[in-house]
């Protein structure tokens, strides 16, 4: 009987880091920014997520020194930054906060595919320190977007998008832009925006 009950509690304990943010985590990858020293010696951030409420008329700091940062680190092409797409008096895209980056990668070009995964995972890996997700909490990242799956801020890896799939969770037909089959997004919390994380702070 004891054993049968050994045996539950194990079932249950990892069920439930099924469901953690911590289920899907990402090994370490080569010449991770997190890993520098200097950033290996700085507390690293927790996760946070700022919604956006309005419009605003130009791109933040942070999210011009994250397409410089693609530019220089990453294959692919700038898609844009701002638009103002509101869901409701006070809901709003990171677009139109200038907080998010459109990255042109296409889900039809096997070279475009691997940079993508090349890249989320990056953002996602694990650091020597054992902080996953490192360098995407360190750089302000709190989503990322990439053909019908999707990552936010405390989520243990990529997962299904809503916009791809019904209430039952069966996938539906919608045009390669809203699935993010042609690029990559990436928004930005509000520190991250304001280059106020340790990956920006020199």
């Amino acid at each position: 009987m004891r054993r049968i009950l050994s045996l539950l509690i194990v079932i249950a304990v990892l069920a439930s880091l099924a469901g953690s943010a911590y289920a899907v985590t990402y090994g370490p990858v080569k010449n991770n920014p997190a890993d520098s020293a200097r950033l290996l010696r700085l507390p690293i951030e927790p996760y946070q997520y700022d919604h956006a409420t309005k419009c605003r008329k130009s791109p933040t700091k942070g999210a011009l020194a994250m397409v410089d940062w693609l530019q220089k680190n990453a294959k692919g092409a700038f898609w844009g930054i701002m638009r103002c797409e509101k869901w409701g008096k006070n809901s709003a895209s990171l677009h139109a906060e200038g907080r998010a980056i459109d990255w042109h990668l296409s889900v039809h070009n096997a070279a475009d595919r691997a940079e993508a995964q090349r890249l989320i995972h990056l953002l996602l890996a694990t650091d020597k320190d054992g902080n996953v997700h490192a360098l995407a909490r360190r750089m302000g990242v709190q989503e990322i977007i990439w053909n019908c799956t999707a990552w936010f801020s405390g989520d243990g890896g990529m997962q299904k998008y809503s916009a791809c799939y019904d209430k039952k969770g069966k996938r539906i037909k919608i045009d390669d832009t809203s699935a993010h089959r042609d690029h990559i997004h990436i928004g930005l919390n509000w520190a991250g925006a304001k280059l106020r994380t340790s990956f920006w702070s020199r």
